[in-house]
């Protein structure tokens, strides 16, 4: 499956983004990928899938967003909706909620590369070369990292993974301490190294994130 050329996607979004959200941002624009809400891996696995991933196609282009630690785990999950008509199926390695950590998934995961690589393996394995597409969602790095070392090293191992498109929030998480919403305020925005990963990264597809809350502000960074 080749990807596609789209310019926009929304972001997904817990209690946002469900099948009626969907449908009217359909209506605004067929020229964006959208995203559904996240859903773990054990719920995928064990849960009613009818109502997890209940989506229609006039949705389409449409991504699932997946959390999750456990390669095996992703592996079954990915099996359980790779025939559904998802276009890209996202594993979440962004979310800094308490919630999220305590399941070891998010953007704590960006602390155990060797994991995130083991979890892609097993997704693209379940996918199969016919499959959905499998993509990262990350942050510049978590609390004290170094992102200008730490954010290529962990682009680099998702080259390595054949992990080709990235949407990257162009902030770091702080793991304790702040809110999901503060989360998405307080930490500063750092869209030049994002920009600088896109050049040095040719190979992949580099997506911005991120405060980016305006047509205007969109266009402004797509032209540079």
């Amino acid at each position: 499956m080749t990807f596609l050329n789209y310019r926009f996607s929304t972001a997904p979004m817990m209690e946002w983004t469900d099948r009626h959200w969907r449908v009217f941002a359909r209506t605004l624009t067929q020229k964006a990928l959208l995203y559904t809400e996240m859903v773990t891996a054990p719920a995928l696995i064990h849960g009613n899938l009818d109502r997890l991933t209940q989506h229609s196609t006039e949705e389409y282009p449409l991504a699932l967003q997946v959390g999750g630690s456990d390669p095996d785990e992703l592996y079954r999950a990915t099996e359980h909706v790779k025939e559904l008509g998802f276009y890209e199926i996202n594993l979440n390695l962004g979310c800094p909620s308490d919630r999220v950590q305590a399941g070891c998934f998010g953007a704590t995961l960006m602390t155990d590369p060797d994991r995130v690589s083991e979890c892609f393996e097993a997704m693209l394995n379940a996918a199969g070369p016919q499959g959905p597409h499998i993509t990262a969602k990350i942050r510049l790095g978590v609390n004290d990292q170094n992102a200008e070392k730490t954010l290529p090293e962990f682009l680099e191992m998702l080259r390595r993974k054949n992990i080709r498109r990235v949407i990257v929030h162009a902030r770091k998480a702080v793991l304790g301490g702040l809110s999901p919403k503060e989360n998405r305020e307080i930490p500063p925005l750092n869209y030049e190294l994002v920009q600088k990963m896109k050049n040095q990264f040719t190979d992949m597809e580099i997506i911005l994130n991120g405060g980016l809350k305006s047509l205007d502000q969109c266009i402004q960074q797509l032209s540079v």
